[in-house]
Formats: structure tokens, C-alpha cells, sequence
């Protein structure tokens, strides 16, 4: 009878074998493609836009989309977290979370509370929505600075800390916020610490006319349970693997890290800026280039990668003195010679 019992634990533990996990880049590549095959098949025309948020997943960076209503930011965001399996569904973190930051929302609303059990006589902790993989946070200049800093611990620690107790939150946790134009009605301006957070910031242009029109089309399609269910989604580990992947197995030459040093002096020292780049840009740059390069299918970063990603990552963390002009032409300009600097060191 011993030996039966053992047979049918061990047959039950080969049933349960989890899938093989992600160690070179041909696996890790492997999950950029399920990523972009059903973010494209779910969102048209932004092509550009979804190469950033798989970029930023891999970097384990967050993203701020801005644009105005009805250009396809909330949809981008759940088409995100449709694209995941949580394949640890015992530890009571959901694969996605959506917050609607309004006027009247609390910081606890966000993090979570305590709350008292008259039954028990106890107090528990009731999660809030940050305990997620994904996190949507729609329109997060709706509400006050107050809440917007809630997320500040959660982005940058990745944990948060409710009636002095901190608690982990989970290693993928990712935020994909959205956010309207400042001049709108009712909006407060993020603080730059909260910007600082971001990994990128994206704005989103109007598709051109064709996609537009393919969208009006397929909406039926689209919004068939079974599209894009013809490509396999992935995992929470698989991302987590194909992360450590990009920080291990992508070449990063010093000439390139003397390249961002030599950007950020520039942005430091021009009489345009007012507030130049921190030393967390640089950091956070860095992961993002090398999944950038996974994304092309390569095992080394390049000046185009920098030249590629500067825009997102540079321009929302500058403040330009009145009357400086674009944000995006002063980074494209104050980037021309440290990268002409690499091209040549490069080229010897």
C-alpha cells in the first residue's frame, strides 16, 4: 500500500512539472514575441508604442502614457495584462489591477488599510489594488499630489507601508499609468519625484488613417473572447526570467555608459534647463537599452539603441527655462555629441 501511495504522489508531481525555465536569449526573445504578437492583435497602429512597453516590462521600469481621451491608452494597458498568466495563483496577487484616480480618492485606496474585525476582535490588512502584477493607474493626474505620492514608495521600492508595517510587493509588479493633457479641465501636474519614477513617458500620437480605419472595421472581431487567442501568452515567471536574461547575457561597453554620463552633463550645464538629469535616469536607462537590443534580437547595446530610447526617457525628467522651446529638441540636441563622441571611440 506504501508503494502505491508513493507511485501516485510521484505521478501526481511529474503531472504538475512546472514549464522549463527561460535562461539564454533565444528563450527570453521567444517571450518578446508572444508579447508584441497579441499586444499588436489587440491595439492597431501602435506599433511604436507597444515596442516601448515591452521594452519597459523587461527593464522592469514603469510607463506614463499620455494623449487625449479615446486614443487607446486604457485599451493598450488590459491588452497588457490580458497577455499574462499568473501561474502562482495561491499567493493572493492578482495578474492585473485597474485604478481610477478621481478627485475624491485616498492614499488608502491605493495601498491598502487596516480594518478592524468585530467578530474576531482583530484587526487585518485589507490589500489594496497595488498588490498586482500590472497595474493600471487611469488618468493619475485626475487626483490630488497627495495620492499621486502613494504610489512614489510602491514604484520605487516596490513595497508599501500601512500603520508602520511594510510589505513586499510582488518582483514583476509593473505600472502603466495614463494621464490627459494638463490643460484639461480638472488635472493636477505630476511632481517631478512621481515623473522620476516613470521609466519612460510616451505620448501618444493619432494613428494614420489606415489603421484607423481597420479599427472601425474590426471591432466585432476585437471584441471576440477568441482574438488573438491563437497566440500563447506568457507567464509571470517567464518575464521575471527573460529580465534576468537582459541584465546578464546583454553586452554593455563602457563607451556607452561614458555616452549617457556625457548626455546628463550636458543636460546639467545648458542654460536652457533648469533642472538637468538625476543619476536614477542613467540607472534606469541602462536595463532599458540592453532590453531594447533583446527586442532587435541582439546580445549588445548601440548607440542607436540610446539615440532610440533618449526621448522617452530623458524629456519628462528635464524642466526647460520659459521660452526654451520643444523638450524633445533640446534632448535630440543636447544627445547629438555625445553620441557623435561614440560613434567615433566606436569606430576605432
Amino acid at each position: 500500500m506504501e508503494n502505491q501511495e508513493s507511485t501516485e504522489l510521484q505521478s501526481e508531481h511529474i503531472t504538475h512539472t512546472p514549464a522549463p525555465r527561460i535562461t539564454d536569449l533565444e528563450g527570453a526573445y521567444g517571450v518578446v514575441q508572444r508579447l508584441r504578437g497579441r499586444l499588436q492583435a489587440a491595439v492597431r497602429g501602435r506599433d511604436d508604442v507597444i515596442e516601448a512597453i515591452i521594452i519597459a516590462m523587461l527593464a522592469d521600469g514603469h510607463v506614463l502614457l499620455e494623449d487625449f481621451p479615446g486614443s487607446g491608452k486604457t485599451t493598450l494597458a488590459k491588452a497588457l495584462g490580458d497577455c499574462l498568466i499568473d501561474d502562482r495563483p495561491d499567493d493572493g496577487i492578482v495578474a492585473i489591477r485597474r485604478i481610477q484616480f478621481t478627485p475624491d480618492l485616498l492614499p488608502s485606496d491605493v495601498t491598502g488599510t487596516t480594518i478592524f474585525d468585530p467578530n474576531s476582535n482583530k484587526f487585518f490588512f485589507r490589500a489594496g489594488p497595488v498588490f498586482a502584477h500590472i497595474v493600471l493607474a487611469d488618468e493619475i493626474n485626475r487626483t490630488s499630489p497627495k495620492v499621486q505620492s502613494a504610489l512614489l514608495e510602491a514604484m520605487g521600492e516596490k513595497q508599501v507601508t500601512v500603520d508602520n508595517r511594510t510589505r513586499a510587493l510582488d518582483p514583476l509588479f509593473f505600472v502603466i499609468a495614463t494621464q490627459n493633457p494638463l490643460d484639461f479641465s480638472g488635472t493636477f501636474p505630476l511632481p517631478s519625484a512621481q515623473l522620476d519614477r516613470f521609466l519612460f513617458k510616451i505620448r501618444m500620437k493619432h494613428i494614420p488613417r489606415g489603421a484607423e480605419l481597420e479599427v472601425l472595421a474590426s471591432i466585432r472581431t476585437r471584441r471576440s473572447p477568441t482574438h488573438a487567442e491563437s497566440v500563447p501568452r506568457v507567464t509571470r515567471t517567464e518575464i521575471l526570467d527573460a529580465r534576468a536574461v537582459v541584465e546578464e547575457q546583454i553586452h554593455l561597453a563602457p563607451e556607452i555608459r561614458e555616452c549617457l554620463v556625457d548626455a546628463a552633463e550636458s543636460t546639467r550645464s545648458d542654460p536652457r534647463v533648469l533642472q538637468g538629469l538625476s543619476t536614477r535616469a542613467l540607472v534606469l536607462m541602462i536595463p532599458a537599452l540592453q532590453a531594447r537590443a533583446l527586442t532587435l534580437r541582439r546580445n549588445y547595446v548601440t548607440d542607436e539603441d540610446i539615440r532610440a530610447l533618449a526621448h522617452y526617457t530623458f524629456a519628462h525628467r528635464l524642466e526647460l527655462a520659459p521660452g526654451a522651446g520643444d523638450v524633445y529638441e533640446v534632448v535630440k540636441e543636447l544627445c547629438t555629441a555625445p553620441l557623435e563622441k561614440l560613434a567615433r571611440q566606436v569606430a576605432r
